[in-house]
């Protein structure tokens, strides 16, 4: 049974019976398939079906799929919703949240953390843990964008959450490679602050010049046709090449494809585009979204089972979901406070911030491409329990917790209007 025909019979699943969020549902249906094949490999001892289940997904190369081949793809759809007025508005709030939010969110959780490995025995050194804060600094841009886009949040809140969401994973992704580097031994020989600063400036600035040049040079080429199916084209090209040209030249491939995505999804669908080519270039990149979406959270869901659980640390990864919690709430907090957030209700604002910091396939990817050592199960399970707490967790409670600080000023998504409107129904199963 192929990938997509396990996506199809696990969404048909959650679609009739659960009735969770897309993504969550994946993963729960994910998660316990895990766990059933974990059992019939321990009451059948001929089927060693965990280890061939394992063998199948080590071979999928969770890392080489999603940073080398969908990320892009999926970055640029949820890019295409973005409000640039929104984000204009409130571009110093989603720079801060996704700079220096990440980089504080490292440094406090890497910090507790080792402190936390110590006091359990773990001694795992602090170079280590930093890697491990840096690995769930990141809030996932698919969990939130398509949770957070049903909810109905205020448009400018929703623009600061969903755009961090989509900026912080290509900053992630930079001080994960330099903390690695050190803990490695690979990072070189004392290379100051002044380097990866350099670097960091480089990468993410370099990236974001690129998305532009690349995006408005697709918005030309896009006025100057009306065929849809060209256009879809063009898009499907402009993300290619701004990846690949991203990465040959050093740059953050993932900041790239954003904001390439932001210009395309504010001016060539209003300026360049009929309203029959808007319509199914949206309609294709939602498809698209749906798609990967699904991929990557039914592998993640699966990819437990190549954890050695040999020896479990229950302690730790509560401790480590209690810490993620926190140290999310601080790192959001803090530049909500310093840059006055009180046009999106500071304390409201914080508290969506903080427990919509979801992790999910991004983290999960990092953690995977951590090489063979003597702490690497140890960060798989703490990174695991926070992915699984937070996207199940903190993602089904997210529209309650909406709906209880903002109340009637929040309005539901139209087709989860729809939906809930017709489960109402005498008539509905």
């Amino acid at each position: 049974m192929s990938y997509f025909e396990i996506i199809a019979c696990a969404g048909f699943v959650n679609h009739r019976w659960l009735h969770m969020p897309s993504a969550i549902g994946l993963l729960v249906i994910a998660l316990l398939l895990s766990i059933i094949v974990t059992l019939v490999g321990h009451l059948v001892a001929a089927a060693d079906l965990r280890a061939a289940v394992a063998e199948a997904l080590t071979a999928a190369n969770l890392p080489h799929v999603l940073f080398d081949s969908v990320l892009s793809f999926m970055l640029f759809a949820g890019a295409l919703h973005v409000n640039l007025q929104e984000l204009r508005n409130h571009a110093g709030t989603v720079l801060a949240l996704a700079t220096v939010g990440v980089l504080l969110s490292t440094a406090l959780y890497g910090a507790a953390m080792w402190w936390l490995f110590r006091l359990g025995g773990a001694w795992v050194p602090l170079p280590w843990c930093l890697v491990l804060g840096a690995v769930l600094a990141p809030t996932d841009p698919i969990a939130v964008t398509g949770l957070l886009r049903e909810i109905g949040l205020p448009e400018g809140l929703l623009a600061v959450i969903t755009s961090e969401s989509l900026f912080n994973d290509g900053v992630a992704v930079v001080v994960f490679t330099i903390l690695l580097g050190v803990a490695t031994g690979d990072g070189g020989s004392s290379p100051g602050l002044l380097h990866p600063a350099v670097l960091f400036l480089r990468e993410a600035g370099g990236g974001a010049v690129l998305g532009v040049a690349t995006g408005y040079l697709a918005f030309g080429a896009m006025r100057l046709v009306d065929d849809y199916n060209l256009e879809l084209t063009i898009s499907l090209a402009l993300v290619a090449v701004t990846y690949s040209v991203a990465n040959r030249l050093g740059l953050s491939g993932p900041i790239a494809v954003v904001v390439a995505g932001v210009v395309i999804g504010n001016h060539a669908t209003q300026r360049a585009m009929s309203e029959t080519s808007r319509t199914n270039v949206i309609l294709f990149w939602s498809l698209i979204d749906e798609l990967l979406n699904a991929l990557l959270f039914l592998l993640v869901g699966l990819e437990t089972l190549t954890i050695d659980t040999s020896h479990i640390w229950p302690e730790m990864m509560g401790g480590g979901i209690l810490l993620a919690v926190l140290v999310r709430g601080i790192s959001a907090g803090v530049p909500a406070v310093l840059l006055n957030l009180r046009r999106l209700h500071q304390g409201r604002g914080i508290a969506v911030l903080t427990w919509g910091g979801l992790r999910g396939g991004i983290s999960v990817a990092l953690a995977l491409s951590l090489p063979d050592g003597p702490y690497r199960a140890l960060l798989l399970q703490v990174c695991y329990a926070v992915v699984v707490f937070t996207v199940v967790v903190q993602g089904l409670t997210m529209p309650p917790l909406v709906r209880r600080l903002y109340g009637a000023a929040v309005r539901p998504h139209p087709a989860r209007e729809k939906r809930e409107q017709a489960s109402r129904r005498p008539g509905h199963k």
